[in-house]
């Protein structure tokens, strides 16, 4: 391929910008509600951010990132046209990676998943027609943007009404909470390990059998709640607290907790929005080495690291402004509340990686949020914020599309 050490260059470069609006946009989602319900320092949670984002992309960022390959797309159309799935993808990355800075720079929450398959229908439609896109892979997608901020909705209000019926409405609720925090945090570890032994990690050679799986989960899940237990049991109850507020030495329980689930969002979220940014990448290395177009390909390693760099670095950047936003803007959180939004987010989002479906993990936590602001009562949500997040969803696809179709023409011109 004349053009293919280029081609090659412009992939990896384009798909580390992608990752870094990933990481400048999307970690609010992870860390969010940690700050907003200050367990979590800004700085604090960028470090966590850092290492469990970068682990869940590289160990578990395969399994979405064949959906967002080849699934959207009908790749037979393709052949004999190697190129042209070249410049798609390489516009896709470019559009999706454009409207993600804007959205930053504007501190809007927006999906990154909405931007990169907009992006590859854009391409589709503009270099192959609208029979290219595989709209029923398109209609699963974004029936998944529906459902899963509303099972992440009713997960968070179940969840949420189990912490009351469990603990805040008892008479003695700080021994309640040292009772049941610990069995809360057995079942994230366990959740999160189950779903990520299952699912995630046959790409870096580790298959386990089912019940190797779950011996593995359970154990790991036993042992935080063990150190959660040993954690919760030195804390020390300051009885002044509770005048201000009368869950202030609960919630100083919760915040056990909280740190646990947002490393395992934070993991969760790696491993299913890497997809975004690698997908594309990984279609152009395997068209420039075989000089064909192909259905399916492994992820190299090397491609992982990519995009697990390029989520960090953007992180690091301008991550802040976002998490400040989501974190603070939608509802008032305390550290009970926003455990239920990230237990219930990151349950519902590992699900999806694990099934290959690529949802929003801007929609599940927002879902989340809105579903343990419900059980407060619609009091407690801002309403006004909500409106203007679901307005940038509606605007992201379109942007996408568009942005790539232009990318699409110029790249034509450039090297057709």
């Amino acid at each position: 391929m004349e053009y293919g050490l280029i081609y090659l260059i412009l992939a990896a470069i384009f798909g580390l910008f992608m990752a870094w609006g990933i990481g400048a946009n999307d970690v609010a989602n992870a860390m969010a509600t940690s700050v907003g319900s200050r367990v979590l320092t800004i700085k604090q949670a960028v470090i966590i951010a850092a290492i469990f984002e970068f682990a869940g992309a590289v160990l578990a960022g395969g399994e979405v990132t064949n959906t967002i390959r080849s699934g959207i797309i009908e790749v037979g159309l393709l052949e004999g046209r190697p190129e042209q799935l070249i410049f798609g993808m390489l516009a896709a990355l470019l559009a999706a990676g454009t409207w993600l800075a804007i959205a930053s720079r504007m501190g809007w929450p927006v999906s990154t998943t909405h931007s990169i398959v907009g992006a590859i229908v854009g391409f589709a439609i503009a270099g192959l027609g609208w029979g290219a896109v595989q709209w029923p892979v398109v209609g699963s997608i974004a029936m998944s943007w529906v459902i899963s901020p509303l099972l992440a909705g009713v997960a968070a209000y179940l969840l949420f009404r189990s912490v009351q019926w469990l603990i805040l409405d008892r008479r003695d609720p700080i021994s309640e909470a040292r009772r049941y925090v610990p069995l809360y945090i057995f079942l994230t570890g366990f959740i999160m390990s189950l779903m990520t032994l299952m699912k995630g990690l046959t790409h870096v050679g580790l298959d386990l059998t089912i019940p190797q799986s779950y011996t593995i989960a359970f154990v790991i899940g036993a042992v935080l709640a063990v150190g959660g237990k040993v954690v919760i049991n030195r804390i020390p109850i300051d009885p002044r607290l509770d005048r201000r507020f009368h869950y202030a030495n609960v919630e100083r329980i919760f915040a056990v907790l909280m740190v646990v689930t947002a490393c395992a969002m934070a993991f969760a979220h790696g491993s299913n929005d890497v997809a975004n940014a690698i997908g594309p990448v990984a279609a152009v290395l395997s068209v420039v080495q075989s000089g064909e177009v192909t259905a399916q390909a492994a992820v190299p390693t090397w491609v992982l690291l990519l995009g697990a760099c390029g989520i960090v670095i953007g992180l690091l950047t301008l991550g802040y402004r976002v998490i400040a936003t989501v974190g603070k803007e939608i509802t008032q959180l305390t550290p009970s509340r926003g455990f239920t939004c990230e237990l219930a987010a990151a349950g519902t989002v590992v699900t999806a990686s694990g099934l290959g479906i690529p949802v929003s993990t801007t929609h599940t936590l927002v879902g989340a949020v809105l579903g343990v602001g419900l059980a407060r009562g619609i009091a407690a949500l801002n309403l006004s914020v909500v409106r203007s997040i679901f307005l940038s969803w509606i605007v992201t696809l379109p942007a996408g599309g568009i942005l790539a179709i232009i990318f699409f023409q110029v790249l034509m011109l450039i090297f057709g």
